[in-house]
């Protein structure tokens, strides 16, 4: 049988918020089965708890960003992502402000602090939601779609008009069955534009962003002084978010997401119309590992050599 996985014990870490530019303290901790993702305000009175769900996402500007009454929480689409990567079913997010730290802007801290806890396998199958037929969004030139596969697949295409970005590969595809998350993902940061900047802080966004946590490009070149940390790492930080904000449907997946121009607005939009087409999926468990698909056996296999 395929069993849930949280955390063996709970993990710290301290940072500031991407957009709001405040200092966070966060504890990841382990959860019972069933329990799936859930972030939680500690420094509301009381605690207030947000699961994963992609009906909680109220704010795409820049990240995926959940709301419950009064109590928000940004940018939880990377920790996300490593969660979904390594196959961490429970676990609970507490934090002390309305956002997840943003660490060097990448997925490769969160999935650090996942390892150094380490992982407990749980008395409970795992539930896989599987993708029966093809559903999409499209909004004019950009697009999503979930597309049936027994495993997880992304391929995504990116267009930027942009000579630091369009010199890189703007396309790519990763099948977790046969390529390594932590090393061929999960070191991709989130980038922006210094003629952008402006404009978003105005809007009250990358309050805490640097060059220590992003890409920063001007009109013709990356001003990182180390550069890029992957050929195609613009399009591959697209993938890492992609992945996280899958995740919020609570369920790994077993589909093939394909995009072009995407972004957590369309991505979240995906799930809605998935969610709601009651033909289009199914939630499946794998009692008998003899059964398994090759393609999520070998997605396992790359689990398992990640979590060290």
């Amino acid at each position: 049988m395929i069993r849930q996985k949280t955390l063996k014990t709970m993990v710290r870490a301290t940072g500031v918020g991407l957009h709001g530019g405040k200092r966070v303290e966060m504890c990841l901790r382990p959860a019972a089965p069933d329990t799936g993702i859930v972030f939680r305000r500690v420094d509301m009175d009381p605690p207030v708890d947000m699961p994963a769900d992609p009906y909680a996402v109220v704010d795409t500007r820049l990240c995926s960003g959940l709301q419950k009454g009064d109590a928000k929480v940004r940018t939880v689409e990377h920790i996300m992502s490593a969660l979904s990567a390594l196959g961490v079913d429970n676990c609970y997010v507490e934090i002390d402000a309305p956002e997840i730290p943003i660490l060097d802007g990448s997925a490769a801290p969160f999935v650090f602090l996942l390892n150094s806890a380490g992982f407990e396998l749980q008395d409970a199958p795992r539930r896989f939601l599987r993708v029966k037929k093809a559903v999409e969004f499209v909004e004019g030139d950009k697009f999503v779609r979930l597309l049936p596969h027994d495993g997880f697949k992304l391929t995504f295409s990116i267009h930027f008009n942009h000579p630091a970005i369009d010199s890189t590969a703007t396309e790519v595809t990763i099948d977790f069955s046969k390529q390594n998350y932590v090393r061929d993902v999960a070191r991709a940061r989130t980038f922006g534009f210094v003629q952008e900047l402006e404009m978003m802080y105005n809007m009250g966004l990358a309050q805490g962003g640097s060059l220590d946590n992003a890409i920063v490009l001007d009109e013709y070149r990356v001003l990182n002084a180390d550069g890029l940390r992957y050929a195609d790492e613009f399009v591959k930080h697209k993938v890492l978010d992609a992945v996280g904000d899958l995740y919020l449907c609570r369920y790994p997946l077993l589909a093939h997401y394909v995009a072009h121009k995407s972004g957590h607005a369309l991505n979240n939009q995906l799930l809605r119309v998935l969610l709601e087409d009651k033909e289009a999926w199914e939630i499946v468990t794998f009692e008998d590992d003899a059964v398994l698909p090759e393609p999520l056996r070998g997605q396992l296999a790359m689990q398992l050599q990640m979590a060290v």
